[in-house]
Protein backbone atom coordinates (compact mmCIF):
# COMPACT_ATOMS: atom_id res chain seq x y z
CA UNK A 1 0.00 0.00 0.00
CA UNK A 2 1.41 3.88 -0.70
CA UNK A 3 2.20 5.88 2.19
CA UNK A 4 -0.06 9.56 2.29
CA UNK A 5 3.20 12.05 0.97
CA UNK A 6 2.01 14.19 4.10
CA UNK A 7 2.56 11.44 6.45
CA UNK A 8 5.58 11.37 8.30
CA UNK A 9 8.83 9.32 7.51
CA UNK A 10 11.02 10.12 10.00
CA UNK A 11 10.30 12.35 13.58
CA UNK A 12 13.62 13.65 15.18
CA UNK A 13 11.23 16.29 17.59
CA UNK A 14 12.67 18.63 18.75
CA UNK A 15 14.93 19.21 15.98
CA UNK A 16 12.68 18.26 12.73
CA UNK A 17 10.13 16.30 11.78
CA UNK A 18 10.85 14.86 7.97
CA UNK A 19 7.43 13.82 5.46
CA UNK A 20 7.21 11.52 3.28
CA UNK A 21 7.17 14.06 0.51
CA UNK A 22 9.88 15.29 0.72
CA UNK A 23 8.97 18.24 2.69
CA UNK A 24 10.22 18.94 6.17
CA UNK A 25 9.53 21.14 8.94
CA UNK A 26 12.38 22.79 10.95
CA UNK A 27 11.48 22.98 14.90
CA UNK A 28 14.15 25.10 15.92
CA UNK A 29 14.35 28.71 14.91
CA UNK A 30 17.40 29.64 13.16
CA UNK A 31 19.76 32.08 14.92
CA UNK A 32 22.63 34.16 13.16
CA UNK A 33 25.63 34.50 15.68
CA UNK A 34 26.67 38.30 15.30
CA UNK A 35 29.99 38.80 13.49
CA UNK A 36 33.14 40.37 14.74
CA UNK A 37 35.52 42.42 13.08
CA UNK A 38 37.43 44.08 15.86
CA UNK A 39 41.34 43.44 15.23
CA UNK A 40 41.87 43.65 19.32
CA UNK A 41 39.19 40.72 19.53
CA UNK A 42 40.25 37.35 21.17
CA UNK A 43 38.93 35.89 17.19
CA UNK A 44 37.46 38.05 14.19
CA UNK A 45 34.87 36.51 11.98
CA UNK A 46 32.79 37.36 8.72
CA UNK A 47 30.99 35.26 6.51
CA UNK A 48 32.70 34.62 2.74
CA UNK A 49 30.06 33.51 -0.56
CA UNK A 50 32.93 30.68 -2.45
CA UNK A 51 30.92 29.32 -5.11
CA UNK A 52 28.55 32.30 -6.42
CA UNK A 53 26.48 29.69 -8.54
CA UNK A 54 25.36 27.56 -6.03
CA UNK A 55 25.54 30.43 -3.11
CA UNK A 56 27.70 27.49 -0.80
CA UNK A 57 30.10 30.16 1.65
CA UNK A 58 32.07 29.39 4.50
CA UNK A 59 32.04 31.14 7.94
CA UNK A 60 36.27 32.52 8.86
CA UNK A 61 37.30 32.90 11.83
CA UNK A 62 40.90 34.74 12.84
CA UNK A 63 42.45 34.83 15.89
CA UNK A 64 44.17 37.35 17.30
CA UNK A 65 47.41 38.41 15.06
CA UNK A 66 50.21 39.49 16.85
CA UNK A 67 53.18 38.60 14.35
CA UNK A 68 51.75 39.33 11.17
CA UNK A 69 54.69 37.34 9.21
CA UNK A 70 53.46 34.12 11.00
CA UNK A 71 51.82 31.36 8.84
CA UNK A 72 49.21 29.15 11.52
CA UNK A 73 47.25 26.02 10.91
CA UNK A 74 43.72 25.91 9.21
CA UNK A 75 41.35 23.76 10.29
CA UNK A 76 37.85 23.16 8.44
CA UNK A 77 34.46 23.02 10.14
CA UNK A 78 31.97 20.85 8.96
CA UNK A 79 28.76 21.15 11.31
CA UNK A 80 25.79 18.48 11.64
CA UNK A 81 22.17 18.16 11.78
CA UNK A 82 21.26 15.14 9.86
CA UNK A 83 21.63 16.53 6.67
CA UNK A 84 19.09 18.89 7.15
CA UNK A 85 19.59 21.30 9.74
CA UNK A 86 22.21 23.69 11.20
CA UNK A 87 24.08 26.26 9.89
CA UNK A 88 27.86 27.78 10.18
CA UNK A 89 26.24 30.85 11.57
CA UNK A 90 24.51 29.42 14.53
CA UNK A 91 25.44 30.79 17.82
CA UNK A 92 26.18 26.47 18.81
CA UNK A 93 28.52 26.23 16.15
CA UNK A 94 29.83 29.98 15.69
CA UNK A 95 30.65 29.98 20.00
CA UNK A 96 32.14 26.80 19.64
CA UNK A 97 34.33 26.96 16.76
CA UNK A 98 35.01 30.59 18.20
CA UNK A 99 36.18 28.88 21.60
CA UNK A 100 38.54 26.17 19.76
CA UNK A 101 40.32 29.32 17.67
CA UNK A 102 40.90 31.20 20.43
CA UNK A 103 43.00 28.38 22.21
CA UNK A 104 44.79 26.75 19.44
CA UNK A 105 45.39 30.03 17.62
CA UNK A 106 44.25 28.47 13.90
CA UNK A 107 42.85 29.97 11.14
CA UNK A 108 39.11 28.14 11.21
CA UNK A 109 36.87 27.70 8.26
CA UNK A 110 33.12 26.72 8.80
CA UNK A 111 31.08 25.46 5.77
CA UNK A 112 27.54 26.77 5.24
CA UNK A 113 26.34 23.62 2.83
CA UNK A 114 23.16 23.41 1.15
CA UNK A 115 20.33 21.29 3.24
CA UNK A 116 18.48 18.16 2.64
CA UNK A 117 15.42 17.66 1.48
CA UNK A 118 15.57 20.91 -0.53
CA UNK A 119 18.70 19.86 -2.01
CA UNK A 120 19.85 16.22 -3.27
CA UNK A 121 21.18 14.70 -0.26
CA UNK A 122 25.01 14.49 -2.32
CA UNK A 123 24.78 18.27 -2.56
CA UNK A 124 25.92 18.58 1.51
CA UNK A 125 29.09 16.33 0.15
CA UNK A 126 29.91 18.21 -2.87
CA UNK A 127 29.14 21.66 -1.39
CA UNK A 128 31.94 20.50 1.24
CA UNK A 129 34.09 19.43 -1.10
CA UNK A 130 34.05 22.54 -3.07
CA UNK A 131 34.61 24.66 0.45
CA UNK A 132 38.10 22.51 0.74
CA UNK A 133 38.55 23.13 -2.92
CA UNK A 134 38.56 26.81 -2.41
CA UNK A 135 40.54 26.53 1.07
CA UNK A 136 43.53 24.90 -0.58
CA UNK A 137 43.09 27.65 -3.56
CA UNK A 138 44.85 29.70 -1.54
CA UNK A 139 48.05 27.62 -1.00
CA UNK A 140 49.95 30.03 -3.67
CA UNK A 141 49.17 33.29 -1.97
CA UNK A 142 47.17 34.35 -4.68
CA UNK A 143 43.51 33.19 -3.44
CA UNK A 144 40.43 35.90 -3.42
CA UNK A 145 40.43 36.04 0.79
CA UNK A 146 43.48 37.92 2.31
CA UNK A 147 42.89 36.34 5.53
CA UNK A 148 44.16 32.88 3.85
CA UNK A 149 46.50 34.52 1.56
CA UNK A 150 48.53 36.02 4.69
CA UNK A 151 48.25 34.20 7.34
CA UNK A 152 47.20 30.48 6.43
CA UNK A 153 49.92 27.31 6.59
CA UNK A 154 48.96 25.14 4.12
CA UNK A 155 51.50 22.44 4.95
CA UNK A 156 48.81 22.46 8.21
CA UNK A 157 45.59 22.22 7.47
CA UNK A 158 42.83 20.14 9.58
CA UNK A 159 38.89 18.36 8.42
CA UNK A 160 36.51 17.76 10.91
CA UNK A 161 33.30 18.16 12.10
CA UNK A 162 30.11 16.62 14.36
CA UNK A 163 27.60 13.80 13.55
CA UNK A 164 26.42 14.44 9.96
CA UNK A 165 29.43 16.82 9.65
CA UNK A 166 32.00 14.71 11.07
CA UNK A 167 30.54 11.55 8.20
CA UNK A 168 30.71 14.96 5.40
CA UNK A 169 34.22 15.67 6.59
CA UNK A 170 35.67 12.10 6.53
CA UNK A 171 34.41 11.92 2.52
CA UNK A 172 36.30 15.03 2.03
CA UNK A 173 39.77 13.75 3.51
CA UNK A 174 38.57 10.24 1.40
CA UNK A 175 38.19 12.37 -1.83
CA UNK A 176 41.47 14.53 -0.92
CA UNK A 177 43.72 10.82 -1.33
CA UNK A 178 43.15 10.39 -4.45
CA UNK A 179 43.21 14.00 -5.81
CA UNK A 180 46.76 15.47 -6.96
CA UNK A 181 47.26 18.82 -4.94
CA UNK A 182 50.53 20.77 -5.24
CA UNK A 183 53.25 19.01 -2.66
CA UNK A 184 52.73 21.72 -0.27
CA UNK A 185 49.40 21.25 0.84
CA UNK A 186 48.80 18.71 3.85
CA UNK A 187 46.44 17.34 5.77
CA UNK A 188 47.77 16.31 8.96
CA UNK A 189 44.47 15.20 10.85
CA UNK A 190 40.71 14.08 10.83
CA UNK A 191 38.91 14.60 13.63
CA UNK A 192 35.11 12.77 13.56
CA UNK A 193 33.20 14.01 16.81
CA UNK A 194 30.37 11.84 17.59
CA UNK A 195 30.79 10.93 13.77
CA UNK A 196 27.36 9.48 11.67
CA UNK A 197 28.86 6.24 9.92
CA UNK A 198 25.02 4.58 9.37
CA UNK A 199 22.63 2.61 11.53
CA UNK A 200 20.12 -0.57 11.40
CA UNK A 201 16.98 0.54 9.71
CA UNK A 202 18.12 4.14 9.32
CA UNK A 203 14.92 5.32 8.23
CA UNK A 204 16.52 8.81 7.87
CA UNK A 205 18.88 7.93 5.36
CA UNK A 206 16.17 6.48 3.07
CA UNK A 207 14.12 9.20 3.12
CA UNK A 208 16.86 11.49 2.11
CA UNK A 209 17.72 8.79 -0.55
CA UNK A 210 14.22 7.67 -1.81
CA UNK A 211 15.67 6.66 -5.22
CA UNK A 212 19.06 5.15 -4.56
CA UNK A 213 19.19 1.34 -4.13
CA UNK A 214 20.26 -0.01 -1.00
CA UNK A 215 20.76 0.76 2.59
CA UNK A 216 23.36 3.09 4.23
CA UNK A 217 25.75 0.32 4.75
CA UNK A 218 25.77 -0.33 1.02
CA UNK A 219 26.91 3.83 0.43
CA UNK A 220 31.00 4.07 0.81
CA UNK A 221 30.00 7.72 1.95
CA UNK A 222 28.30 6.24 5.34
CA UNK A 223 30.23 3.06 4.95
CA UNK A 224 33.62 3.93 4.47
CA UNK A 225 34.82 0.46 4.59
CA UNK A 226 33.89 -0.80 1.34
CA UNK A 227 35.55 2.45 -0.49
CA UNK A 228 38.58 1.43 -2.39
CA UNK A 229 40.05 4.51 -1.78
CA UNK A 230 40.46 4.23 1.83
CA UNK A 231 43.91 3.31 1.75
CA UNK A 232 45.14 6.24 0.46
CA UNK A 233 43.05 8.77 3.09
CA UNK A 234 44.69 12.14 3.27
CA UNK A 235 45.78 12.71 6.54
CA UNK A 236 48.23 10.82 9.09
CA UNK A 237 45.99 11.07 11.93
CA UNK A 238 42.47 10.47 12.91
CA UNK A 239 41.29 11.19 16.24
CA UNK A 240 37.56 9.52 17.04
CA UNK A 241 35.42 10.78 19.98
CA UNK A 242 32.31 9.17 21.36
CA UNK A 243 29.89 8.78 23.69
CA UNK A 244 28.91 6.18 26.25
CA UNK A 245 24.95 6.52 25.53
CA UNK A 246 25.22 8.24 21.51
CA UNK A 247 23.55 5.65 19.73
CA UNK A 248 25.83 6.58 16.82
CA UNK A 249 28.73 5.35 18.94
CA UNK A 250 28.17 1.49 17.66
CA UNK A 251 28.95 2.85 13.81
CA UNK A 252 31.84 5.26 14.83
CA UNK A 253 33.63 2.47 16.71
CA UNK A 254 32.84 -0.17 13.33
CA UNK A 255 34.76 2.48 11.10
CA UNK A 256 37.35 3.00 14.00
CA UNK A 257 38.25 -0.68 14.20
CA UNK A 258 38.21 -1.11 10.70
CA UNK A 259 40.49 1.69 9.87
CA UNK A 260 43.15 0.40 12.60
CA UNK A 261 43.40 -2.79 10.30
CA UNK A 262 42.91 -1.00 6.70
CA UNK A 263 46.05 -0.42 4.49
CA UNK A 264 45.69 2.95 5.67
CA UNK A 265 49.06 3.72 7.50
CA UNK A 266 48.38 6.48 9.73
CA UNK A 267 47.76 7.01 13.85
CA UNK A 268 44.35 6.71 15.32
CA UNK A 269 43.13 7.15 18.77
CA UNK A 270 39.58 7.33 20.03
CA UNK A 271 38.24 9.55 23.18
CA UNK A 272 35.00 8.03 25.37
CA UNK A 273 33.17 10.52 26.76
CA UNK A 274 31.20 8.14 29.74
CA UNK A 275 27.41 8.51 30.76
CA UNK A 276 26.96 11.07 27.66
CA UNK A 277 24.85 10.83 24.71
CA UNK A 278 25.31 12.86 21.59
CA UNK A 279 26.71 15.62 20.95
CA UNK A 280 26.28 16.67 24.87
CA UNK A 281 28.78 19.27 24.54
CA UNK A 282 26.29 21.49 22.72
CA UNK A 283 23.55 20.67 24.94
CA UNK A 284 25.58 22.15 28.00
CA UNK A 285 28.82 23.71 27.64
CA UNK A 286 30.30 24.81 30.36
CA UNK A 287 29.97 21.35 32.16
CA UNK A 288 33.65 19.44 33.18
CA UNK A 289 33.06 16.73 30.31
CA UNK A 290 32.73 19.28 27.44
CA UNK A 291 36.09 21.28 28.62
CA UNK A 292 37.47 17.88 28.50
CA UNK A 293 35.96 17.54 25.03
CA UNK A 294 37.41 20.64 23.83
CA UNK A 295 40.58 20.71 25.24
CA UNK A 296 41.51 17.18 23.70
CA UNK A 297 40.40 18.63 20.47
CA UNK A 298 42.93 21.46 21.08
CA UNK A 299 45.74 19.05 22.17
CA UNK A 300 45.06 17.23 18.94
CA UNK A 301 44.99 20.29 16.49
CA UNK A 302 48.19 21.44 18.26
CA UNK A 303 49.91 18.53 17.99
CA UNK A 304 51.45 19.33 14.63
Amino acid sequence: MASNANEVAVDMTPFFVLFNNGTINRLRPADNAPLSNDPQAPVRSKDVVVHPETGVSVRMFLPKITDPKQKIPVVIYIHGGAFCMGSARSSTFHNFISSVVEKANFIAVSVEYRLAPENPFDTTYDDSWAAFQWVISHANGKGPDSWLNDHADFAKLFVGGESAGANIANDVVVRAGVTNFDSDIKILGLYLVHPYFGIENDKLYKALNPTRNGGCFEDPRVNPLIDPRLKSIACKRTLFFVAEKDPLKEGAMNYYEGLKQSEWNGEIEVMETKGEGHCFHFFNPKSEKADELVNKLVDFLKQH
